[in-house]
């Protein structure tokens, strides 16, 4: 991580690599800037009193290793941003005047986004309400984790049936809500299909009568078009008399091409030919006398015809969707409505969904049950261990209530809900976490709960800011003890004022103030065994004489030494600060950081 003009800090590098890494100095030094900086990287509020008196702008730059698989890559490709080989590279830019910017992946994003991906890198427990436990939903979430096998199948089946409850609830509802309007359509429906039955149109019929109509409405048009046409055909006149029809002209024709045909073949073919015209006028002659006498005047029957088609005709305004279509989009409607009128008289519907919601139900009871069961006893032993930590964290009066209060309603996890409550000493009340102990108090108390955490919900980075806030001696060794546990398996940064917590650093950070009269800077410097001696003394007694460095060397070697012994069995063992050990963990940095900042165990996000 980088900061720029942020309170005292006028520019630092903080290589924060996997393990405990502590961050110490003066009081006034400029511990708490990198704090804030962190909660400006993860989208917190921002405060323009932050940026450096003269300075336009603060800014914040990280490197993030994350998962190419994981949300935070996920949520970042959706903000236009991107992760390259696992590495995600978030900027804050805070100026004076209270605007505030951010960039994710190298693309500009709102402070949203942060926020949104904070949530699954990092969890930061400080001097004021910054706590990951802050909703029921996660304290829910987070016993859920650390019940275990023995609640996580009967979790999920619930939540399967749970989806299909509330999707069955909502489509009874839905069709009790229609009911009315479902029984009017069918009414509708059911008056159409018996108006189309009572008129029976049959395919083509309109096509066929609007023939017919024409027909019968110009007989005599059409009579005496024949008469005209088998007159010139044939030649007959109105009287019978023959006048010289076209026949008559052709077979002249015929004849006169028979005669000469014997002198040329050519002519003897078109011989052929006008006999075959003689022919064709003959049948032509006779069907056309044959339709005149099938012509038959008859106003009762164009009536018929009228009358027919103007029922039809109603029935295409009214049923088909396109009028142009005549009959068959009346017929098309039938079969829809047909349809349609099978689903609305479903009268068992209703009842079937009824039955099925409430059987549902009742399973789901039986499951929210036994997951209540499971949570209650989880939480039992969840107070346990949490009072065992809290007793070595110099709390021993103190004591973190689990309250598991179940309900009626059956909501996505089941109907319990989950709330975090400490009494912090004999005889308190027990009160809701972020409300019932001082800022050092609570920061111990978080510790305690991340340590027995730490295998069922784990962050992949952990901040506390002064955990170790108004304890001193035993209760602070075994502080920097349960931090380097923790570190174990997340990546864990303290700001401290305890030697005997610094000592179980994997990586040591100090800010350094200087002073030059005018301006005031900070600056973090990564400190060698050396120099981890020379800081140690100077927090011991504020001096580095020879007897605070031997104390210092003994702080440092008991420290790696209780750290080998805290060791699990089996696991090869190391001492504390011997970086080459880890690897593949989780890490805060910025590219270009200085060497250390590699390596970690595990993908955040």
């Amino acid at each position: 991580m980088r900061i720029r003009s942020l309170g005292v800090i006028r520019d630092a590098r903080l290589p924060l690599g996997p393990g405990l890494t502590v961050i110490t100095g003066e009081t006034g030094a400029g511990k708490t800037m990198v704090v804030t900086g962190l909660g400006l990287l993860m989208g917190e509020r921002a405060d323009a009193g932050a940026v450096r008196a003269g300075e336009d702008s603060a800014v914040v730059e990280g490197r993030l290793q994350v998962a190419d698989d994981g949300p935070v890559a996920a949520r970042t490709r959706e903000a236009g941003g991107e992760v390259d080989h696992g590495e995600l590279l978030i900027a804050r830019t805070l100026s004076a005047t209270g605007r505030s910017r951010a960039h994710v992946g190298g693309r500009s994003a709102p402070v949203g986004v942060l926020a949104e991906i904070s949530e699954h890198l990092i969890a930061v427990h400080g001097q004021t309400d910054q706590l990951r436990l802050r909703s029921g939903t996660q304290q829910l979430r987070v016993l859920d984790a650390f019940a275990g096998a023995g609640l996580t199948d009967d979790l999920a089946t619930y939540q399967r049936l749970h989806a299909r409850w509330r999707a069955v609830g909502a489509e009874h509802d839905h069709v009790a809500a229609h009911t009315v309007e479902r029984a009017r359509e069918a009414e509708l429906l059911r008056l159409g299909l018996e108006e189309v039955e009572r008129v029976d149109p049959q395919p083509g019929e309109d096509g066929a009568l609007r023939e017919e109509a024409e027909r019968l409405a110009h007989v005599e048009v059409l009579r005496a078009a024949a008469a005209t046409a088998h007159e010139a055909f044939s030649g007959e006149g109105a009287d019978g008399v023959p006048e010289g029809g076209a026949d008559s002209r052709v077979d002249a024709a015929r004849r006169a091409l028979e005669q000469a045909g014997d002198h040329d073949p050519a002519l003897a073919a078109l011989a052929a030919r006008a006999q075959e015209i003689s022919y064709l006028l003959a049948d032509l002659a006779t069907d056309v006398a044959a339709y005149a006498q099938s012509l038959d005047a008859d106003p009762l029957r164009l009536e018929v015809v009228q009358e027919r088609r103007a029922q039809l005709g109603a029935l295409v305004r009214r049923y088909a969707a396109d009028p142009s279509e005549g009959v068959a989009g009346v017929l098309a409607w039938t079969q829809d409505a047909s349809r349609r009128l099978l689903d609305l008289d479903d009268d068992g519907r209703l009842e079937a969904l009824a039955k099925e919601r409430d059987e549902l139900e009742a399973e789901l009871r039986a499951l929210a049950g036994r997951l209540s069961a499971v949570r209650r006893s989880a939480a039992a032993d969840l107070e346990e261990r949490v009072a065992t930590e809290l007793v070595a964290l110099a709390m021993p009066s103190a004591r973190l209530q689990v309250a598991v209060r179940t309900g009626q309603d059956l909501g996505p996890a089941g109907c319990d809900g989950v709330e975090l409550l400490l009494a912090a000493h004999s005889g308190a009340a027990p009160r809701p976490l972020s409300r019932g102990a001082s800022g050092g108090e609570l920061s111990r108390v978080m510790l305690a709960l991340e340590v027995v955490l730490a295998g069922a919900d784990p962050v992949p980075t952990m901040v506390f800011d002064e955990v170790d806030a108004g304890v001193g001696g035993r209760a602070a060794v075994e502080i920097g003890r349960r931090l380097a546990r923790l570190a174990r398996s997340t990546q864990v940064v303290v700001v401290t004022h305890l030697a005997q917590v610094a000592a179980f650093a994997d990586a040591h950070l100090t800010v350094v103030k200087t002073d030059d009269g005018s301006v005031t800077e900070s600056g973090v410097v990564r400190l060698d065994d050396d120099g981890r001696v020379a800081e140690l003394a100077r927090m011991l007694s504020g001096r580095g004489s020879g007897t605070e460095r031997a104390h210092a060397e003994e702080l440092l070697r008991s420290s790696r030494a209780e750290a080998v012994q805290d060791e699990p069995t089996g696991r090869p063992t190391r001492a504390r600060g011997s970086r080459g050990a880890r690897s593949g963990g989780p890490r805060v940095g910025r590219s270009g950081a200085s060497p250390g900042t590699g390596g970690g165990r595990r993908a955040q996000g």
